[in-house]
């Protein structure tokens, strides 16, 4: 047996939404890992999912796509990984999630773990990740190299988020490219700064703080922020010819024609869109072994920024409470499930 922390009522309030229960322990399909998790974080999508989005809202799902732990068995086609490696990974929205004692997932979609990192640190970083490296080496194709894009700028709208924290730190170290990120508290401006930006502009009246602090128009925008907030203020800033990549969808009405007249990219980043399609899904092993060794070579840190405490119901529904406030810098991390 194993535990779970389950949904229990998925359109409760967080603190209300989990329950620990028990379930069979899984077996490893023939490509699949059995890791016994050591820490795990949160992240927006989770709380959408508990809400009813990708999976069914009127049953108990086991939530949870960060997580770090030790291989306990490996299915009979998997190779590189044995029994005892320390791994990390997001996984499956399909699958069920890491919010429990053990897990199965795809060695396809694993690396092993930073060797530097604690469980916790680790555990903060497979989705953002995955997510900002897809975003700006896949999408907007940023070539990596200390004297590439010197004449360049990035724009990473929400930069102290879980994902803009860790693509303000790949911008930075990886390229040469000037990185202009947003944010409006103190704390999540000197956030910001801690992870590199070379220029922090508040979001609030964003073209005129853009241009006050010189910058009419920008090369690229990684917009981590609902789109429909911010497309006036993008196809406005986004220089002829740019490109716009963004991951936060809209219930508002955006003007895709208004790009047409710069002739600007405008591009979709959704890091469970290989996994859910079958799409190449070993890229994303592939990105998190190359991560692993820029975090051991201090390239790259983890953007931990509060562990809740361990994996229990409790803090499980603290943490989904804190990351709805909007008002979270970094990752929020919680340690093992206490054993029962």
């Amino acid at each position: 047996m194993q535990v779970v922390a389950t949904t229990s009522q998925p359109q409760a309030a967080p603190l209300d939404a989990f329950e620990r229960h028990e379930r069979e322990m899984p077996t490893p399909g023939e490509r699949d890992l059995l890791v016994r998790v050591e820490a795990i974080s949160v992240n927006p999508v989770d709380t959408k999912i508990r809400q009813g989005a990708f999976l069914p809202s009127d049953q108990h799902n086991v939530l949870g796509w960060d997580a770090v732990g030790r291989v306990e068995r490996v299915g009979a086609s998997v190779e590189h990984f044995a029994p005892g490696d320390r791994v990390y990974y997001a996984g499956e929205v399909e699958r069920p999630g890491c919010n429990a004692e053990y897990q199965l997932v795809d060695a396809r979609l694993t690396a092993k773990a930073p060797s530097k990192l604690s469980a916790e640190e680790a555990a903060a970083m497979p989705l953002t990740a995955l997510t900002a490296w897809e975003a700006l080496f896949d999408k907007l194709k940023l070539s990596q190299g200390d004297d590439t894009h010197r004449d360049q700028t990035l724009l990473i709208i929400n930069g102290a988020g879980g994902v803009g924290s860790i693509a303000t730190q790949m911008a930075r170290q990886l390229t040469g490219i000037k990185v202009i990120a947003t944010a409006s508290r103190d704390t999540s401006i000197e956030w910001c700064r801690r992870m590199g930006a070379h220029e922090v502009v508040d979001h609030h009246d964003l073209v005129s703080n853009m241009q006050h602090a010189g910058h009419e128009q920008v090369d690229y925008i990684f917009n981590c922020h609902d789109i429909g907030d911010h497309w006036e203020n993008m196809t406005t800033l986004i220089r002829p010819l740019g490109h716009i990549v963004a991951i936060a969808e809209t219930q508002k009405s955006v003007d895709l024609n208004a790009l047409q007249g710069k002739a600007v990219t405008f591009s979709w980043e959704f890091m469970f869109a290989r996994p859910l399609h079958g799409a190449d899904i070993a890229h994303q092993g592939q990105i998190l072994a190359t991560l692993a060794e820029r975090f051991d070579a201090g390239h790259l840190r983890s953007t931990l920024s509060d562990i809740v405490g361990p994996l229990t119901p409790a803090n499980l529904g603290e943490a989904h409470r804190r990351l709805e406030t909007g008002h979270t810098t970094g990752k929020l991390v919680l340690s093992a499930m206490p054993e029962a």
